[in-house]
């Protein structure tokens, strides 16, 4: 079997949903909320606020966390899956998701984070400050709903061996989360490395170990999950070290047989995009041939071996594997993932396979959680909506053991209320669809006019665009009708901005094509001079522009549809934007036009995104060390100190006359005389000649 796995080398679905899930399977589509939009820190203030008193007193007795306390799960995949904070979006899910899933019958939801790319990199790996923003609201949401929320380090690639310098980060970056978590809840648990592989079981198991060791510096409290390398392998589990820690919960994943589970899958080597119509289990009759482009590969092998490979034994057999490790070593076990590719698998099998599989964990007292919720290995009809109410697929609800909700269909309306098309955060129904990830961000900090972030974008390449997908396709006929408009705020640092602002319509056949309406901003009708300014344009005054299609243009013929719009774009039509930088905010479909400009701030001299002041503070809490970032725009005089809950000055950090630029300080813990400091609530001070900030940080025992 570990020959196999080697044969394979690509074992790895936990790493699918991140970049090769088609468009139908990785969004995120709630229906219900379709004219959303509230203020972001009321919002996480009330998210976090939401702590169980009988949680909170376990934690100041410090009572240990209880292991297997959780049974059954899902995990919620493509979400903090990004290569780095700014490309989370936030409410790709929310609460009403959490508490969908719980009431399935769920008590564990397995959250992927792709934590290597959310710090600033090397050498001490520090996380990005926004990271902990959405994660924290995301712990609140499961401790108000008392689901268990797995925090799974989903640094993962499947094509470069796992290497012996991840120790490195992982010591960095663990202490860092438990730090942050290890006095807020008990239904918390650390995963330190998803799928590790290409290392031996020896040098994995001794890295597992020290990471293990740093977060018990900081947290003696929280179950650690731990698992073998060989992409976490049952067969690799025998060969882990014995661990002294007892307070752990170790992992594996389930995935056979793979010509089965992963038949359509593009991502292994090689693609089994050919291979269709494997069943489960075995019967001859229904056996494939092995396509062409297979033949003499492992697959053909897997094939002529199916009959045995195949049956309802042999996935017990394989299970055993891991149940014999957990009896011999007195630990507990967990199946972090299992599952079946939706696409060539025939639904009536899958469901087999699942029902199988989960009932013989089931029998064997092993917890749990399915890869995915949404997606190609999800919960949901194949090619639906993914909505909740209306596109579950009942029968494999059935198979897992889950209480099944009622089901209704999907009626399209027509939109007539206005909505949040980007407010602090990417509006509800809405996908980010844009790719420009060096040039673009959604959570800029540089003055917004409203809230805590505006979407700032420099240096388009001309035809670039921000892309804001409507999930489903939205109906803007009566909004049309009823005068609504199109409004928002703009800045940019150059008069010769031109940008256009357009919808684009569902393309509903090959004679059909998607069609454009837009409007275009320039010194025209707004002025590009560093300050905001307000825009209100009727979507009946858009025009319509053509298509691009099939690689060719056609102009327009009358023909865009307003009741069936696929998505809302921000694009440089006319000529590239070297040099030239942009902020947006607020961006609503609306028939009010009363928004008004709030920031009046001019950015300075400097157009680089730094410009305005932004002091920033991370890890905060912490323990050993805080590092302050900030930039400033005019030559100034400017000091930074550290002062007391009772605003005593600690210490100064910086004190400097300056050119415009970047900062780094850091602070130890300690007075001006070198002695530590106790635990307790700190105040960094920024003074400036032109502005001052403070900040609040935390110092931990």
């Amino acid at each position: 079997m570990k020959i196999r796995h080697l044969i394979i080398g690509f074992l790895f679905s936990g790493f699918f949903p991140l970049f090769c899930m088609p468009k139908v399977f990785t969004e995120n589509k709630s229906d219900k909320i379709f004219n959303y939009s509230h203020d972001f820190s009321v919002d996480m203030q009330a998210q976090l606020s939401m702590v169980s008193n009988s949680v909170l007193t376990d934690i100041k007795q410090n009572k240990p966390a209880t292991k297997n306390t959780f049974h059954k799960g899902v995990n919620i995949t493509n979400w903090f899956q990004t290569n780095g904070a700014q490309g989370i979006q936030y409410r790709k899910y929310t609460k009403k998701d959490f508490m969908d899933i719980k009431s399935l019958g769920c008590d564990v939801i397995r959250l992927p984070v792709n934590l290597h790319e959310m710090t600033l990199g090397e050498p001490d790996y520090l996380i990005d400050p926004l990271l902990f923003t959405f994660l924290d609201s995301v712990v609140g949401w499961a401790e108000a709903l008392e689901i268990h929320l797995i925090i799974d380090n989903h640094s993962f690639d499947p094509s470069i061996n796992t290497s012996p310098q991840v120790a490195d980060v992982l010591v960095s970056v663990w202490p860092q989360i438990a730090g942050r978590y290890s006095s807020k809840s008990n239904f918390i648990w650390y995963e330190i490395l998803n799928e590790p592989h290409g290392i031996s079981n020896a040098l994995w198991g001794a890295i597992q170990q020290q990471t293990i060791d740093a977060i018990r510096q900081v947290d003696a409290h929280h179950t650690i999950i731990v698992g073998p390398s060989g992409y976490n392998s049952y067969n690799d589990l025998d060969d882990m070290p014995v661990y002294a820690d007892t307070n752990l919960l170790y992992t594996f994943h389930f995935y056979d047989p793979f010509v089965f589970t992963h038949q359509g899958a593009s991502w292994v080597s090689p693609s089994m995009e050919p291979l269709a119509g494997v069943p489960f289990p075995f019967h001859p009759d229904s056996m494939p041939e092995c396509p062409p482009t297979l033949q003499g590969s492992w697959i053909e092998g897997a094939l002529n071996n199916y009959a045995g490979e195949g049956t309802v034994a042999k996935i017990k057999s394989l299970i055993d594997i891991a149940v014999d490790f957990r009896d011999t070593r007195g630990v507990d076990v967990f199946c972090g993932e299992f599952g079946v590719f939706i696409p060539n698998s025939k639904a009536s099998d899958r469901v087999v396979w699942y029902q199988e599989v989960r009932t013989y964990l089931e029998e064997k007292e092993i917890p749990w959680a399915i890869w995915d919720y949404r997606g190609g290995f999800g919960l949901f009809g194949k090619g639906s909506n993914e909505f909740f109410e209306h596109d579950l697929n009942i029968p494999l609800v059935e198979a897992l053991g889950l209480n099944v909700p009622p089901q209704t269909p999907f009626m399209p309306f027509a939109d007539s209320v206005g909505f949040a098309v980007y407010d602090d955060f990417i509006g509800a129904n809405i996908l980010d669809a844009s790719w420009s990830p060096d040039t673009l961000s959604y959570y800029a900090e540089t003055y917004p006019n409203n809230g805590n972030y505006c979407i700032y974008i420099a240096d388009f390449a001309q035809y670039r665009s921000v892309v804001f997908d409507f999930v489903p396709d939205r109906d803007f006929g009566k909004l049309v009708q009823n005068n609504y408009a199109l409004d928002l705020f703009v800045r940019g640092n150059n008069p010769e901005i031109k940008l256009d602002l357009r919808f684009l319509d569902t393309k509903t056949g090959a004679d059909d094509h998607p069609w454009r309406m837009r409007t275009t901003i320039s010194h025209l009708n707004t002025t590009f001079d560093k300050r905001w300014h307000h825009m209100h344009i009727p979507l009946n005054s858009f025009t319509e522009h053509g298509s691009w299609d099939n690689g060719q243009w056609y102009n327009p013929e009358g023909l865009f549809d307003w009741e069936s719009v696929d998505r809302f774009e921000i694009v440089a039509e006319y000529a590239s934007l070297d040099g030239q930088k942009i902020w947006l905010d607020n961006i609503f479909l609306t028939e009010l036009d009363t928004a008004q400009v709030h920031e009046t701030a001019t950015l300075g001299l400097s157009t680089d995104i730094h410009e305005a002041l932004i002091l920033n503070a991370f890890p905060n809490p912490f323990n050993k060390k805080i590092v302050f970032t900030f930039a400033t725009s005019p030559k100034e005089s400017f000091t930074l100190s550290i002062y007391s809950i009772s605003n005593q000055k600690v210490v100064d950090l910086l004190f400097e006359e300056t050119a415009p630029g970047s900062f780094v300080a850091q602070w130890d813990g300690c007075n001006k005389h070198g002695q530590r400091l106790p635990a307790g609530v700190y105040f960094c001070n920024f003074y400036g000649e032109e502005k001052t900030e403070t900040v609040k940080i935390i110092l931990l025992e």
